[in-house]
């Protein structure tokens, strides 16, 4: 741990397991304090700040799902893990549509969530993180992220590339019309969509997020309009859709080529604004929601191949967003290098690093495929392996050291391989290419996102 131990808050009725919770966040180093009941929970959020809230889901009074949603209003970007002991795949799907970083069940084991703390508290959930903001600082005069010479809020960032985009993000906020956000993988595109929202009138209104890539297609069409008790096997209780959770708000429609094409004329009518009904229900509802979609494939292409219905592109691209890759963004690579330097130095609670011109030389000189994401993965084990204090071409992985010598290596199979075992081997020399990153592993190889997740599940592989 730092010598600034991360905050966490713990919230459960249970007096036995709140203490027995707290002693053991305790002894791995956070800072702990406790809450019987959402309101005292709303009132430590509030004046202590904590980093992470940790809550059980059922509480008298007022759920852990319903006190996410206050929580997110206060602050949004503030991790929120929900406990309980009465788990089901539906009420981890509500927690997550919510917000909730993840879901556990009772009783709780330790050494998993010990690492879901550790994975949560030490990797930020921006792709460019920056310090908590003062609060006479926090907005600007729109009432949203304000521009610095450095970035635009959650942004960092000095390039002609990246200046050309904050003006089309502040341009696309004063609209209420739809907007498609397109780039490659790592860029940034949630959080766009984020400060678009931000800067947007609708900014006091709730910002949900839907990553279309990872719902199975079956659930799909419960997960944007909800689904009445009954409705179909599983669904032992009504639940509200995304249209519905975003009333008066932003619905953010990420991977919007993965959606399945039996949906997307439904979608279509909810945007021309038809009314809908819930999955078997009879009444029929509507609500003020302004929608963004975002792709990291072309979207042109998308309905070339026919996985997305021209009509529904045209609806959706009413404004384009179009966030340009590290690749072009002249200057911005060193900037971003010293910026995560110096954050994730003190995330692990070592010296400042410094870097040494070589190595931001190699920086420079690299396509960054997985852009931002990527180059940050690669700062930290820099931040990590410089024990010396300076980061040198040394800490930096073979690839970009010596990239011919990581082409030769790469890819190879056993002579007796067969082509399953190849393809599964592909998938996952590509996955450890990228950091894990499933959605620039599908964009390498040519397939969707969807795909990477079926394979993966077929061989039995977590990642």
């Amino acid at each position: 741990m730092t010598e600034h131990p991360a905050r966490v808050l713990v919230v459960d009725d249970d007096p036995t397991f709140r203490n027995v919770l707290e002693m053991r966040l305790q002894g791995w180093g956070y800072h702990v304090k406790v809450a019987a009941d959402a309101e005292r929970a709303r009132q430590l959020a509030s004046s202590w700040d904590p980093d992470l809230i940790l809550s059980d889901v059922v509480m008298p009074e007022t759920s852990g799902i319903q006190l996410l949603g206050f929580l997110r209003e206060d602050r949004p970007d503030r991790p929120v893990i929900l406990l309980t002991a009465h788990g089901s795949v539906e009420m981890a799907v509500d927690a997550m549509k919510v917000g909730a970083v993840d879901f556990l069940t009772k009783p709780v084991n330790y050494r998993n969530l010990k690492s879901v703390l550790t994975d949560v508290l030490e990797s930020p959930q921006s792709l460019a993180p920056v310090a908590r903001p003062d609060p006479q600082e926090k907005e600007g005069e729109g009432g949203g992220p304000k521009r610095r010479e450095d970035g635009m809020g959650p942004f960092v960032a000095r390039s002609d590339a990246m200046n050309d985009f904050f003006e089309m993000i502040e341009s696309v906020a004063d609209s209420d019309a739809s907007v498609m956000i397109t780039g490659e993988s790592g860029t940034g595109k949630e959080l766009a969509a984020r400060t678009v929202h931000a800067l947007s009138q609708r900014r006091d209104g709730p910002f949900v997020p839907l990553n279309t890539a990872a719902i199975p297609s079956e659930l799909m069409e419960s997960e944007l309009f909800g689904h009445e008790k009954g409705a179909f096997t599983g669904a032992a209780r009504q639940r509200e859709g995304c249209f519905e959770m975003a009333a008066g708000g932003t619905l953010f429609l990420d991977e919007i080529g993965e959606m399945p094409l039996a949906l997307q004329p439904k979608l279509l009518r909810v945007l021309d604004g038809s009314p809908f009904r819930r999955v078997g229900g009879s009444k029929e509802m509507s609500f003020d929601v302004r929608v963004i979609a975002a792709t990291n494939r072309s979207p042109r292409q998308a309905v070339e191949d026919g996985t997305l219905r021209e009509d529904l592109f045209f609806r959706l691209n009413v404004l384009t967003l179009r966030l340009p890759p590290l690749r072009d963004r002249d200057g911005d690579i060193t900037l971003l290098a010293r910026h995560f330097s110096s954050t994730l130095s003190q995330k692990h609670g070592v010296e400042a690093r410094e870097w040494d011109d070589d190595a931001l030389t190699l920086l420079e000189g690299y396509l960054w495929p997985g852009n931002v994401r990527e180059l940050r993965n690669v700062v930290e084990r820099a931040v990590i392996l410089a024990r010396e204090g300076t980061i040198e071409p040394r800490h930096l992985p073979v690839y970009l050291r010596e990239p011919d010598r990581a082409m030769e290596g790469s890819y190879r199979f056993p002579a007796d391989a067969t082509a399953e075992e190849a393809e599964k081997e592909l998938i996952l020399q590509t996955l450890d290419a990228t950091g894990n990153n499933k959605s620039e592993t599908a964009r390498r190889l040519g397939v969707s996102v969807r795909t990477i997740r079926n394979k993966l599940k077929t061989y039995g592989i977590k990642r």
